[in-house]
């Protein structure tokens, strides 16, 4: 038997009155997604428990087959996993973002989409400038990681920084700083390596050529999501399977290496708008004669949401439905037993711009149980309600699939 999870990152949202008060998934042209659902039997996933917040981290977590609140340390540790950052007991791993800061605000939280080669070398002058000696004095050690483009880690001892309120930059654009740093004692030190930051990078070489090419600059560091090391149970241990990861974002990534998955790196693969479909589609395709479990991550209409981009949002999942999930049919065909889950994370409305802690829609379609379908004519918010999975909590979805 073969198992595919298809994760359309925020995919689903909220009636949009550009789009006659319909959701992008109602709109956009997703026939393979439709007619999976059509044969499938559908419902509703709750991906994030209400104490925690809803990220992709918590959701995807939990999409997995791991309940995050027994799991769940922190979005910077998991992102570790995927960068091969070795982290002790005592050190907590923050997920860090260049930022772009302006008369004390947040205005952008991924520095215009900075690209992974200025951002690495913003990264190595960091690591240089605050292993000075009157840094230490005052902040102690630390380092920087670089990841993909506006994607970093930050990485320093204490095990009382995990308790710390932190919060995620894509949340608080447009708004004062100082309002989500009024942090008191040891904690400070976290403040003072983000106000250091921008001292360090506001002039730059990389930001005053950004700046004279119209473009944002990196001129801060924002961290957040911290944590200690997680544990998580192996994957194969529980499910008795083997199976793989294919996503363009570190955090899946780590998700897949603590639970023991293989990461299949596919080339172009960027987590943005401009990420290779057809190269995702074609390794995901392929990737099936070696795996039992694949998991599958498309991270473009969350970015499409947060920016408030519905035209993306709709490129993205008819990309989606057309080079990945069109790719993984044709050669899923050649296996007489399979499954197919199709969902979001979690919602990434066009008009709030940041995640909800929404149900999301699931369609699971069988080869084996096409005759006990719901019949259900379109993949949306609205049709998948009242479907016979009824509603669930997510880190069951796999169990649910295998069983």
């Amino acid at each position: 038997m073969k198992y595919v999870v298809l994760i359309g990152d925020g995919m689903s949202d909220y009636p949009i009155s550009e789009l006659n008060n319909k959701t992008p998934l109602e709109v956009a042209d997703k026939p393979n997604i439709d007619e999976l659902t059509k044969k499938g039997k559908t419902g509703q996933l709750k991906t994030v428990p209400d104490n925690l917040e809803p990220g992709s981290d918590v959701a995807n977590m939990s999409i997995l087959g791991y309940d995050p609140q027994k799991y769940y340390t922190g979005r910077g540790p998991l992102e570790t996993g995927s960068m091969g950052v070795r982290t002790t007991a005592d050190e907590v791993s923050f997920r860090c973002n260049l930022i772009t800061e302006e008369n004390g605000k947040l205005a952008d939280f991924n520095a215009g989409h900075i690209s992974s080669k200025e951002a690495t070398i913003l990264i190595d002058h960091l690591n240089k400038e605050f292993s000075k000696d009157f840094i230490l004095d005052k902040i102690g050690d630390g380092k920087f990681y670089s990841g993909i483009s506006y994607r970093h880690l930050f990485v320093k001892k204490g095990k009382n920084l995990s308790d710390l309120k932190t919060t995620p930059p894509h949340d608080i654009v447009g708004e004062k700083i100082d309002k989500y740093t009024e942090w008191n004692g040891e904690d400070l030190v976290i403040k003072d390596i983000m106000n250091y930051s921008k001292e360090v990078l506001k002039n730059h070489p990389v930001n005053k050529e950004r700046i004279a090419n119209d473009k944002k600059s990196a001129n801060m560091v924002w961290l957040w999501g911290q944590g200690l090391r997680p544990s998580l149970p192996n994957f194969t241990d529980i499910y008795g399977l083997n199976g793989s990861v294919i996503t363009g974002v570190d955090l899946l990534k780590g998700i897949g290496v603590f639970a023991g998955l293989t990461n299949i790196n596919v080339p172009g693969a960027t987590g943005y708008f401009d990420t290779d479909y057809k190269a995702k589609g074609k390794y995901a395709a392929n990737s099936l004669k070696d795996n039992d479990f694949l998991f599958v991550h498309i991270e473009a209409p969350d970015e499409a949401g947060h920016t408030g981009d519905i035209e993306e949002k709709l490129k993205a999942i008819e990309r989606i439905d057309k080079y990945v999930l069109g790719q993984i049919r044709d050669k899923i065909n050649d296996y007489d037993r399979y499954k197919i889950a199709i969902l979001p994370d979690h919602a990434t409305p066009i008009d709030i711009r940041t995640h909800t802690r929404d149900l999301v829609p699931l369609t699971i379609y069988s080869s084996l149980e096409e005759d006990f379908a719901d019949d259900v004519k379109i993949y949306t918010e609205k049709t998948l309600v009242n479907g016979s999975l009824g509603i669930d909590k997510a880190h069951k979805l796999v169990n649910r699939m295998i069983n």
